[in-house]
């Protein structure tokens, strides 16, 4: 890929980078994040090997200038029920027994759907479904690899709570996924 042909393609990618931003900052600072992203991409052109998706590099830039803003301006929630959702929620996917009442779909190899461009955005449309509470927390942990611990001291919420909005972010997000994209790339 020449240099113009990769300034356009990063360029290109430019309002996913600020959804994805929005999910986890507020306006102002999700627009920053996601142009400091675009920055350091365009700066080290180099940086991209080829071997993940360019979408892919660039939102692994992105989550580390969120990273830092989240770490900076310590950004407190508190999950109150609205946020966390109902319990029984999830009940009807499990039998008595606590498995499965029916077999979560087969989700085929993970790799080549990441490689896939609209698998980002029906997950940046699952996110988005989530509370605000859930999409940060789930984010935290699952794209940014916090530790449960600094998770719960960033948001200051209990190791309970985390969880639990861990289990039902992952819950909403698998039911949505299941909708959206697995259940329609069958038919």
């Amino acid at each position: 890929m020449n240099d113009k042909s990769f300034e356009q393609a990063v360029v290109a990618e430019r309002s996913m980078l600020v959804r994805f931003a929005r999910l986890h900052l507020q306006e102002d600072a999700a627009e920053d994040a996601a142009q400091e992203a675009l920055l350091a991409a365009l700066q080290n052109p180099a940086g991209y090997s080829g071997k993940s998706a360019l979408r892919t590099w660039l939102v692994g830039i992105l989550k580390h200038k969120i990273v830092d803003v989240l770490r900076k301006e310590k950004k407190y929630v508190q999950a109150g029920p609205a946020e966390i959702g109902d319990p029984g929620d999830f009940d009807v996917l499990f039998d008595d027994t606590g498995h499965w009442a029916e077999a979560p779909a087969d989700w085929g190899n993970p790799a080549e759907t990441l490689q896939q461009a609209q698998f980002f955005d029906i997950m940046d449309f699952c996110l988005n479904k989530l509370t605000p509470v859930m999409a940060r927390v789930f984010s935290m942990r699952e794209l940014f690899e916090f530790e449960i611990a600094e998770i719960c001291k960033e948001l200051k919420i209990t190791a309970g709570n985390c969880s639990v909005l861990l289990y039902r972010a992952r819950m909403q997000l698998r039911l949505c996924l299941d909708q959206n994209w697995f259940e329609g790339r069958k038919a």
